[in-house]
């Protein structure tokens, strides 16, 4: 009996050991493994090198690489948009392409002017010939033909200013109207006077024949010119007119030299 007890006494105390061991190696373990779980479950909070260095959104060097291009660019544009504007190259003389502002052909401004010239030319001498009562070379004073019957005719006047005198004026202000330089101005204004002075001058020299014909009942010579040269200017002045318009315009002008595209 009292070995037996003895003996459960002696396991009871080896059965407390052993438990209090294994609750001991139990009570470690949990101690290692919350070390553990706090050890991985501080690495990502703890460290957080992804998000604690944030190297792509710290250092933005994608954006601040994208900012510098797109200075870069914008100021390469703003100097080659300067460039383009200032640097058009020279300007040079070329021939209008469009006929309306070429204006009338060299040849009508030139047949004009010729014209004006010897209307000026034979209006000066009828002039000279009527103040100093003087007779016209080379016209006869009889039959149909009588220069000085026409001259001095009271239709030699109209609103007591001799006719010669009012054809002076006429082709003055033709020699200046009808002048190159004239048919090339810029000032629609010149055309039109150019127009309304011929057909004031074509009804006049209308009128004049009109008296000649029919009421002195003789023709003069001179005045004859006269009245050919106006009706001339007049028919080249509307032909001008409906071929070229009253548009001015030089056949030559000073227009920027095209770029290579």
């Amino acid at each position: 009996m009292t070995a037996s007890k003895s003996s459960r006494a002696r396991n009871a105390r080896s059965a407390a050991q052993s438990g209090g061991a294994r609750n001991a190696a139990k009570g470690g373990t949990a101690v290692k493994a919350g070390n553990a779980a706090g050890n991985v479950a501080a690495k990502p909070n703890g460290t957080a090198k992804p998000n604690g260095t944030a190297k792509p959104n710290g250092t933005a060097k994608p954006n601040g690489t994208a900012t510098r291009d797109r200075n870069g660019r914008d100021q390469a544009r703003n100097a080659a948009a300067r460039n383009g504007r200032t640097a058009r190259g020279p300007r040079t003389i070329e021939i209008a392409d469009e006929t309306a502002e070429r204006g009338p052909a060299p040849w009508l401004q030139i047949a004009t002017f010729v014209l004006a010239l010897a209307g000026l030319g034979v209006s000066i001498y009828l002039t000279i010939a009527h103040f100093t009562e003087s007779a016209l070379a080379g016209c006869s004073e009889s039959g149909v033909v009588n220069c000085t019957k026409v001259t001095t005719s009271p239709q030699s006047y109209v609103f007591g200013i001799p006719v010669a005198v009012l054809g002076l004026a006429f082709f003055v202000f033709a020699v200046a109207i009808m002048s190159p330089w004239a048919w090339r101005a810029s000032r629609r204004e010149i055309h039109l006077a150019r127009i309304a002075s011929v057909v004031v001058g074509i009804g006049f020299v209308l009128y004049l024949i009109y008296a000649e014909l029919f009421i002195i009942g003789s023709i003069c010579l001179y005045c004859t010119s006269v009245h050919v040269i106006t009706f001339v200017l007049f028919v080249l002045t509307a032909f001008a007119a409906a071929a070229w318009g009253l548009k001015p315009g030089a056949p030559w002008k000073l227009v920027p030299a095209r770029q290579p595209e």
